[in-house]
């Protein structure tokens, strides 16, 4: 992004959208609002960090912190229940895959790390330039990565 207010306002209008069904992927409804104006909020104040071309990735990144943090916030007593069955939350990567019942063990038993990465992969169609941005590493290094989780998840899948 570039430091001018008017382009940030058009990577704001331009990314709003797909930040805000990252998070409707991963958090309840009702917070997925307050996080984008946090993922926003990070990224004006970051804004000169980023490379053209990478600020969907970095937001992505940016985004995925932002619901590790309110995770955090939100793991305590009945919060935390609450957080683990969302009554009106879109279904999370993890949740789309539970209609095959192997599949959905499979993808519990994956590293959380490996889950994140084939969800931004396969479901938010990230390229392995973009996951690089979004893991901080090379893009042989993200392609190695999605590599090994679905060979992790090919061989779960055929140990059931």
């Amino acid at each position: 992004m570039v430091s001018t207010d008017a382009s940030f306002e058009h990577a704001y209008v331009q990314y709003l959208p797909a930040v805000s069904s990252y998070l409707f992927r991963r958090v309840e409804r009702q917070h997925v609002e307050d996080l984008a104006a946090d993922v926003f909020a990070v990224a004006w104040r970051r804004r000169a960090s980023v490379a053209v071309g990478e600020e969907l990735p970095w937001l992505y990144r940016i985004a995925a912190n932002v619901v590790a943090n309110h995770r955090r916030k939100q793991a305590s007593g009945a919060a935390l229940l609450a957080f683990l069955r969302p009554a009106d939350s879109a279904p999370s990567a993890e949740d789309i895959v539970v209609a095959d019942t192997a599949l959905a063990e499979a993808w519990r038993q994956l590293h959380a790390s490996d889950r994140e990465i084939l969800a931004l992969a396969l479901v938010e169609d990230l390229t392995p330039a973009e996951l690089s941005v979004v893991f901080g590493v090379s893009v042989n290094a993200a392609t190695i990565r999605v590599h090994r989780a679905r060979a992790k998840l090919a061989q779960l899948l055929g140990a059931d």
